[in-house]
């Protein structure tokens, strides 16, 4: 894909797609003239089993999107993911755990992801601002961390309740600098997170949820207890 016509951060996301994910399945050797409008189903239903509608869908707009450069620059003749769509998240979607439940899964997730999990679960962040915390965002004494920048550009302050304090704490020996990440090295990777927590639901009967799921969780619970929901914007 044309780097020029992306943002900085768009390139970067539809890189990882095509590397992590497109050329795993459909193969490095694999010839454009020899690709089928089936081939990119058979995809869709590989990965539908693993990563939410929404993801899914971004993964899928890569692939148009690489497509669609491959017929204008007349190297195939039509797109073959044309007309291809991602499964839709049923309407209203907006799936939240009982804290007995939250109990279960997190004794069920590997040891290295429970404090992931944690983390994610009662301060809302996103799967991405946990795997890029560093220690210098963090202030244990305080009892917050400052996110430098958001997902919508601005950066923002997490406070921490007893969970989230204990999660941190329990990685914190581990540190060795400020500007190391808190979760880092083998199998710490966005994949293997999202992949493992589904695991971990599923050996505990619960199904229809995934890791951004535990934003969901986080933002309900506070609205139960009277917080704004636009602290998790």
């Amino acid at each position: 894909h044309q780097k020029a016509k992306l943002s900085p951060a768009a390139y970067v996301r539809g890189d990882g797609v095509m590397e992590e994910h497109l050329k795993p399945f459909f193969g490095e050797g694999l010839r454009l003239a020899a690709l089928r409008r089936v081939d990119v189903q058979k995809y869709v239903t590989h990965r539908s089993g693993e990563v939410s509608p929404a993801s899914l869908t971004k993964e899928l707009n890569v692939l148009k999107h690489m497509l669609s450069l491959a017929v204008e620059w007349e190297l195939i003749p039509a797109n073959p993911a044309h007309g291809v769509k991602s499964p839709k998240a049923p309407a209203g979607r907006v799936r939240y755990l009982q804290p007995g439940e939250l109990r279960a899964v997190l004794e069920a997730c590997p040891e290295w992801l429970r404090p992931i999990a944690g983390l994610a679960v009662s301060t809302g962040m996103r799967r991405g601002e946990v795997l890029g915390l560093r220690w210098l965002d963090v202030d244990l004494n305080g009892g917050r961390i400052m996110l430098p920048q958001t997902k919508n550009g601005d950066g923002r302050i997490v406070y921490l309740n007893t969970l989230a304090l204990q999660a941190l704490a329990s990685v914190a020996s581990e540190k060795t600098a400020k500007t190391d990440f808190v979760f880092a090295g083998e199998p710490v990777t966005p994949e293997n997170v999202s992949l493992a927590f589904l695991r971990a639901c599923r050996s505990v009967n619960i199904s229809d949820f995934r890791f951004h799921d535990l934003r969901h969780t986080a933002a309900s619970w506070m609205r139960m207890k009277g917080a704004d929901i636009h602290t998790f914007a």
